[in-house]
């Protein structure tokens, strides 16, 4: 087994890798030893592993997106991996290799430590390491300090295809940084990256003085990070930085734990530029992403926190005039326009924007909109708020914007929406009444609902049954009618109350769910808007579903399962044949 392994191993391919004699594409290598690295609990769990190639060894840590590989048992001592997109780096002039992904080849089995390799040395002090293509999800922290310069440029490689060879813009260019790789502890860093927002200049007063500061948000392949820059360093950048353009920012440049109240990235750091900060424009600004978003749907909106920060795109469907409000702190006037969105959920939501974004605003109804950095409000049910650092993009050339349009052309024009603002009153609370939040023993400690009296409380729950059986109930056509109708012999749907006869009912849900929290379990009744939110779709759609393939529906009950919800409840004794219940 060994042997035959050991024919896979892309022996001396570290050495390539770090002096760039040859271009290697993915090499195979063994790993030797896996170990925690000790850190903050605040920080990302991180793993430091040695890979080996036979001939050398060098020590490596890996990017937090890969975690899952040691947390699986995949990636153990003596298995073979092939490094499918990595970044070579300098840490206290030792060579290290950063993992951002990686195969493990299961058909190699283990076994082992093959060879004796030895570390792998620096071949002179002028050899700088070069970077990699980097495709990441997060990496904190791994205190890199750059090599001395070259005078000439180093090829640059893509793990992902064939390898290429370019040129390096300048010397001090030739080692770049991912910003998921910056933290206070790294010096000597040059990062490429798009401005995907720039703030106004903002001014200040207080005792200790007055001062001025703008920020801007700085994306690359494997991350997002703020830059702020106050006073001098505002006059000097403010109008360097363009929203879209992408440069180059070096080192002296404070790296400092990100105020979480001022920003909306992801991101356990942020940048302060200092005076010798070098900011340049890059002439060469493809091989850097536009803005990345993490879209949370308008139906989903529910199960959000108060205060999160998300992003979201939908169909423009009503704009507001704009409207003047006075801070109660401040004394200021703010500008502010409420929009109204839809999406496939079939739900609306009230999204506000503010100051320039709103008195500017001149996007035609039906537009497609992505916002990145919305706050989530429950005045209203659901709300939303774009906040400063935030940034909104019309018609963006994306998959999910083409696909909201195909489905607003041809259907979402004429259907109507609900809004979380009715989410409450289906549940049996009173809309606009602040009801005292109860874990599920408080519910049954309490006997809420046991009394003469109606009982309202909210609870943070998870679905984890959902009765299958009588789901749903045929409604009456009539407006404001939904009571239940009856076949006839003829096949028409027959309502007593309204006394009329229909060519077919709609379906309304009347569901029973089972939800649970860390305290107990409870039952719930659901009626139609929130059966429409719980399961994504109508009771029509779902009935009309399993009479064509029953599985598919009970795949729709079982995706519905398992997901938390914030229930706002009615909860009364009722008589029916007799009994309480």
């Amino acid at each position: 087994m060994a042997n035959n392994a050991a024919s896979h191993v892309n022996q001396g391919s570290l050495k390539a890798v770090f002096e760039g004699t040859t271009t290697v594409t993915n090499p195979v290598l063994q790993c030797v030893q896996v170990k925690p690295l000790a850190g903050g609990q605040s920080g990302p769990e991180r793993f430091r592993v040695v890979f080996s190639d036979i001939s050398n060894f060098v020590q490596s840590m890996l990017a937090t997106q890969v975690n899952h590989f040691v947390h699986d048992g995949k990636l153990r001592k003596g298995v073979f991996v092939r490094l499918k997109s990595f970044q070579t780096n300098m840490v206290k002039n030792k060579k290290i290799i950063i993992v951002l992904d990686l195969e493990v080849l299961e058909e190699l089995g283990e076994c082992e430590k093959i060879g004796l390799p030895q570390p792998l040395e620096t071949k002179g002090d002028d050899v700088q390491p070069q970077s990699t293509t980097i495709h990441t999800g997060g990496f904190y922290g791994n205190n890199p300090q750059a090599a001395p310069q070259q005078q000439q440029s180093l090829p640059s490689r893509t793990n992902s295809g064939p390898s290429t060879t370019a040129k390096a813009s300048s010397p001090h260019h030739a080692n770049i940084y991912p910003i998921e790789a910056l933290s206070p502890y790294a010096h000597k860093w040059t990062i490429k990256a798009r401005c995907t927002n720039k703030s106004d200049i903002k001014t200040w007063h207080n005792k200790n003085g007055e001062g001025k500061l703008f920020s801007v948000n700085l994306l690359d392949e494997s991350g997002e990070i703020r830059g702020t820059g106050f006073n001098d360093q505002c006059d000097a950048l403010y109008e360097l930085f363009q929203e879209s353009g992408v440069y180059y920012i070096t080192s002296p440049c404070r790296v400092q734990m990100a105020k979480k109240q001022f920003t909306n990235l992801n991101n356990d750091y942020e940048l302060t530029f200092e005076r010798d900060t070098v900011v340049e424009k890059a002439e060469e600004q493809s091989d850097v992403p536009q803005v990345r978003f993490n879209f949370t749907s308008i139906g989903d909106l529910q199960s959000v926190e108060k205060d999160t920060t998300i992003d979201t795109i939908g169909i423009l469907k009503e704009v507001g005039e704009t409207s003047q409000i006075v801070s109660k702190t401040t004394s200021k006037p703010y500008d502010k326009r409420e929009l109204t969105l839809v999406d496939n959920s079939n739900f609306s939501v009230r999204l506000t924007i503010w100051g320039s974004s709103a008195t500017a605003f001149d996007v035609q109804p039906e537009s497609v909109i992505a916002f990145k950095g919305v706050k989530v409000s429950d005045f209203g049910g659901r709300s939303l708020s774009l906040l400063s650092s935030g940034s909104m993009t019309v018609d963006p050339d994306i998959d999910e914007a083409h696909k909201l349009k195909g489905w607003y052309d041809a259907q979402g024009r004429t259907d109507t929406f609900s809004s979380h603002a009715s989410m409450g009153g289906s549940m049996g609370a009173a809309g606009g009444r602040m009801d005292p939040v109860k874990t599920i023993l408080q519910v049954k400690e309490e006997n809420l609902g046991m009394s003469e009296n109606t009982d309202y409380f909210t609870a943070k729950a998870t679905i984890i049954y959902i009765k299958q059986e009588n789901f749903a109930y045929p409604a009456c056509l009539s407006a404001d009618c939904n009571k239940k109708v009856v076949q006839l012999d003829d096949g028409g749907w027959r309502c007593e109350k309204c006394d009329r006869t229909h060519p077919k009912p709609e379906y309304r849900y009347i569901m029973a769910v089972s939800a649970c929290d860390h305290t107990g379990q409870l039952y719930l009744n659901c009626f139609d808007d929130v059966g429409r939110l719980v399961m994504g779709m109508s009771a029509d759609q779902l009935m009309e579903l399993r009479e064509e393939d029953e599985k598919a529906a009970g795949d729709i009950f079982q995706d519905a399962m398992c997901k938390t919800w914030v229930f706002r409840c009615r909860a009364k004794m009722d008589n029916f044949q007799d009994q309480q219940r």
